[in-house]
């Protein structure tokens, strides 16, 4: 799946100018904690979130800087520091280094940029043009709508889903594949030969069962003893 399957397209946003105190508004009416800022031509220049609303003395969440900090901070910061507090138009408050994607961004890529980066929300450009945004419950939606579609498989045949089984298998450090046999019967996998640990058997299952096409995991498989390891 990828970010166009599961992206919002009616995207609430803001413009370069709209007050601090129209976007409180608009976070609370929604109930979403940021938007992203637009200008007239669609193009996305920014993100604002709940957290560029705190610190501000009008709602007496001002915190007080530590007097030391003052006097090591240059007067560029002292300033940036200040209109930060005091502006009341977004341009001045929002995040301008937006994190972004493509429509045709897998949802494992869209996963990682939320981890990487610790954020909640990734826009979809286009062009340059806001098209949609992915959240992480929007990712979380995707996976429920991928295990619903998982539940009523297409029809593949046993070879190929032995194949499958076989390449990956050889693509897993952890898997001893000269140890391992698998056969197929009607999507039906029995999992034959000598593991090396309780963990790469359970690996194992985990890999057969995840393959599309298969309706159940046999497992006949042994771990190897201890004493065996020299020998094999």
């Amino acid at each position: 799946m990828r970010a166009e399957d599961v992206m919002v397209t009616n995207v609430i946003t803001v413009g370069p100018d709209t007050s601090v105190h129209e976007v409180a508004a608009l976070l609370l009416k929604h109930g979403i904690s940021a938007v992203p800022v637009v200008d007239a031509e669609g193009a996305i220049c920014g993100i604002i979130s709940e957290g560029d609303l705190i610190n501000r003395p009008e709602s007496g969440t001002a915190r007080p800087r530590s007097w030391w900090l003052d006097m090591l901070a240059s007067k560029d910061n002292l300033a940036d520091n200040y209109v930060r507090r005091h502006s009341s138009k977004v341009s001045d408050l929002m995040t301008h280094h937006v994190i972004s994607a493509s429509r045709d961004t897998s949802l494992a890529q869209l996963a990682e940029l939320l981890e990487r980066n610790r954020i909640k929300r990734v826009p979809i450009v286009e062009d340059g043009r806001l098209v949609g945004i992915v959240s992480r419950a929007n990712l979380i939606q995707g996976l429920a709508r991928f295990k619903n579609d998982a539940t009523h498989p297409k029809k593949i045949n046993d070879a190929a889903i032995r194949e499958r089984i076989v390449n990956e298998l050889a693509n897993e450090r952890w898997a001893t594949p000269a140890l391992l046999n698998v056969t197929v019967q009607e999507g039906m996998v029995d999992l034959w030969g000598m593991v090396e640990s309780p963990a790469e058997r359970n690996a194992l299952n985990v890999l057969v069962e995840a393959v599309p096409g298969v309706q159940k995991v046999n497992d006949n498989l042994v771990v190897r003893p201890i004493a065996a390891a020299g020998w094999v």
